[in-house]
C-alpha cells in the first residue's frame, strides 16, 4: 500500500519531522530536556552526544535506563525536578495530549528554561478524526488499535486532549511566558488506518482532501511548534 501511494514516506514520518526541527535548534553546548522521555522506543527522538547534556523525565520508570539519555529522572511534568533556569530546550513527543493540567506543565517548563530558550513540542490534533475517535471511546480500544499497529499495551497512555487545538497553544503560551516561534499542521500517511486495504484508503483521501487547501488545515493530524521564552526570564 505505502509503496504505492507514500514512496517518500518512512515509518514514524512524523517523528522525523519532528526531529530535524529540533535539530535546527540544538547545539553542541545545548543542555536540553525530553519532557515525558519514557523508556527511548522513538529512535528519532535520540539526540545523545549531540548536546552538551540531555536529560529526560517521565512517570514510567524505565525513564532511568532511557539510553538516550545522559540522565533520567521519575517524575510528573508538572514537577519538573531540575532548578530554574537551567536548559536551553526542553522538547515534548506525544506528550500533550496526556496532560491533564497542561498550564501547570507550560509553567514548569517555563521556570527550567533559560531565558530565551525553546521548547519544541509534537502533538496530535484535538480536531483530526483520529483524536475525535479517541475521545468517544474507552482506553482498551486504543491498547487494540495500537496492538494492530505494532505497539504494546504497555506504551499507550491515556488521552486528554486539553492542550492540542491552535487555540489551546496560543492560550497556553501567552499564559505562561512563551511567544509562539511557529505552529504547523500536518497530515501524512494515515498511520492509524494502516490496517486494512478499506481503511487505508479512507485515510488516503482525507489526507488528500486536507492538503488541498489551506482553508482545511485546522484538521490535519500533526501539530508541530516551538514556544520561546521571553526573554525577561519571568515565567509568569
Amino acid at each position: 500500500m505505502d509503496s504505492n501511494w507514500y514512496k517518500g514516506f518512512s515509518n514514524n514520518w512524523d517523528d522525523l519531522l519532528f526531529r530535524n526541527k529540533i535539530l535546527q535548534h540544538i547545539q553542541s553546548s545545548s543542555e536540553i530536556l525530553d519532557l515525558g522521555a519514557g523508556a527511548g522506543i522513538v529512535s528519532h527522538m535520540n539526540f545523545k552526544g549531540l548536546a552538551s547534556r540531555v536529560c529526560g523525565v517521565d512517570l514510567d520508570p524505565r525513564v532511568v535506563d532511557n539510553p538516550f539519555l545522559d540522565e533520567g529522572r521519575i517524575s510528573d511534568a508538572g514537577e519538573i525536578p531540575y532548578g530554574s533556569a537551567c536548559f536551553d530546550l526542553v522538547f515534548s513527543d506525544n506528550v500533550f495530549e496526556h496532560l491533564d493540567h497542561p498550564e501547570v506543565v507550560f509553567r514548569e517548563v517555563s521556570r527550567v528554561l533559560k531565558p530565551g530558550g525553546l521548547f519544541l513540542f509534537k502533538t496530535p490534533n484535538k480536531w483530526h478524526y483520529m483524536p475525535t475517535i479517541a475521545r468517544f471511546t474507552p482506553h482498551a480500544f486504543h491498547q487494540f488499535v495500537n496492538r494492530l499497529r505494532g505497539r504494546d499495551s504497555v506504551d499507550t497512555f491515556p488521552t486528554r486532549y486539553r492542550a492540542n487545538t491552535k487555540n489551546d497553544i496560543d492560550k497556553l503560551a501567552s499564559l505562561t511566558g512563551f511567544v509562539v516561534e511557529s505552529l504547523d499542521r500536518i497530515e501524512g500517511r494515515p498511520e492509524y488506518l494502516r490496517i486494512t486495504w478499506p481503511t487505508y484508503l479512507i485515510g488516503a483521501g482525507y489526507e488528500r482532501l486536507v492538503n488541498s487547501t489551506s482553508k482545511l488545515e485546522p484538521f490535519r493530524i500533526v501539530i508541530i511548534g516551538v514556544l520561546k521564552k521571553h526573554d525577561t526570564g519571568s515565567s509568569i
